[in-house]
C-alpha cells in the first residue's frame, strides 16, 4: 500500500465497548469539519467507519474490554482511508454470504461488511482479516 501526499492523519484507540462507538462518531465528524468533507462522503464515511468498529468490537474483540480497536484516519489530496484493527483472530472476509439472497434477508448477521463495501469507494481486508481499509475517493 502506497499512502501519498498525506494531508492529515488522526489515530484513536478505544475499548471494546459497544458504547465507544459514539467517539468513532465524534472523530468523523471532526475529520469531516476540519477536512472539509461534503455531506454525502461524510454520510458514506459516518456509516461505514461505525459499520467497521462495530464489526471489530462485537465480532472481532468478542466485546472483551480488555482488547482493543484502533481507527486511523489518513486523508491524501484526492482520497480518505479509514483503517479499523481489532485484536482478533481474524475471520473468512472472501466467504461473507450475501444478506440481499432470500436464504438470508432474515439474518440478522453479515450486513456490516455488505454496507461497508457499498458505501466505500473500496474496501481491503489486510491479513488474516482483523484490519480493514474503507476507501473514500475525495473528487
Amino acid at each position: 500500500m502506497l499512502i501519498q501526499d498525506v494531508k492529515m492523519k488522526k489515530s484513536v484507540i478505544v475499548d471494546s465497548k459497544i458504547e465507544n462507538i459514539s467517539l468513532i462518531e465524534k472523530l468523523v465528524d471532526e475529520v469531516s469539519e476540519e477536512a472539509k468533507i461534503n455531506s454525502e462522503i461524510y454520510g458514506k464515511m459516518l456509516i461505514a467507519a461505525v459499520e467497521a468498529v462495530n464489526n471489530a468490537i462485537v465480532h472481532g474483540n468478542k466485546e472483551d474490554e480488555t482488547k482493543k480497536v484502533k481507527v486511523d484516519f489518513v486523508l491524501e489530496e484526492n482520497v480518505i482511508r479509514i483503517f479499523v484493527e481489532d485484536q482478533g483472530t481474524g475471520f473468512g472476509f472472501n466467504n461473507v454470504p450475501d444478506p440481499t439472497i432470500p436464504e438470508n434477508i432474515e439474518n440478522i448477521h453479515g450486513r456490516g461488511v455488505y454496507l461497508m463495501k457499498h458505501l466505500a469507494d473500496d474496501v481491503i481486508f489486510h491479513g488474516i482479516g482483523n484490519r480493514v481499509e474503507l476507501i473514500f475517493n475525495r473528487a
